[in-house]
């Protein structure tokens, strides 16, 4: 129970990595309240408070946050992706994905980081993406390296009162890696050769995410602040030779 008495808020539970972590961090002990555009859904624990929020609304983002009150620990994980290069990318494309992955985090910090308690944790979900470019995902992953870059200025700027760190997925089984593959002309054989790639020879799952998120929301991680830890099964760790055709 490293997290009993701490109050939590995700963003993005309604599903996949969102929704590992807010069931962590419910084995773990901790009061977590979640949110997410629409209706709360069915399946998300009866213990677990929601919101409908669209967090690139920073109107609506400081209205959430007075009624949530005090938190000890806040998950930027809501995010979008979109498959296209720069030059298809549309307006509206970057008001989404732009909207949602880097203004979602910025209105989230600026208006819980003044009344989150002392020691508290912030936990941005950035992606491998944000460091080394996946194809046709321009705005997705200049987005993610906003992320990282927001993360480590929360840290030297708000310490010691609050640490701030970001987790960096590789290739989580979620839609996301769904649409990803199907971008390929031969998506299963796009699939296998990824497969390939990983250390441990599977692709991540929302579980091994929220392990890390977990840690980091701990007092167990109080030295830990400004990092980007990636999470990728060692598939960043290795040489672009495929190991499958050695």
């Amino acid at each position: 129970m490293r997290l009993a008495g701490k109050r939590a808020f995700v963003t993005g539970g309604r599903q996949g990595i969102g929704l590992g972590i807010v069931n962590a961090f419910l084995a773990e002990g901790a009061e977590v309240t979640t949110c997410g555009r629409g209706t709360r859904p069915d399946d998300l624990p009866q213990d677990v408070g929601w919101f409908e929020l669209d967090v690139s609304n920073a109107a609506d983002v400081a209205r959430v946050r007075t009624d949530v009150g005090a938190t000890d620990i806040l998950v930027n994980n809501a995010g979008v992706q979109v498959e296209k290069t720069v030059v298809d990318s549309t307006d509206a494309d970057w008001d989404l994905v732009m909207g949602a992955n880097a203004r979602g985090v910025f209105n989230m910090c600026r208006a819980f980081i003044p009344h989150m308690s002392a020691g508290g944790s912030i936990i941005n979900i950035g992606s491998i993406s944000g460091t080394v470019a996946d194809p046709s995902m321009a705005l997705y992953n200049a987005s993610k390296a906003f992320v990282h870059g927001l993360t480590r200025s929360i840290a030297v700027d708000h310490g010691p009162d609050v640490r701030c760190n970001a987790i960096c997925p590789g290739w989580i089984e979620t839609g996301m890696l769904d649409a990803g593959f199907d971008l390929a002309n031969d998506p299963d054989k796009a699939r296998a050769d990824a497969l390939a790639r990983h250390a441990v020879k599977r692709f991540g799952k929302p579980a091994d995410i929220a392990s890390m998120a977990v840690w980091l929301a701990s007092d167990d991680a109080a030295f830990a602040t400004g990092q980007l830890f990636t999470i990728d099964g060692g598939m960043t760790a290795a040489s672009p030779l495929n190991p499958g055709l050695c």
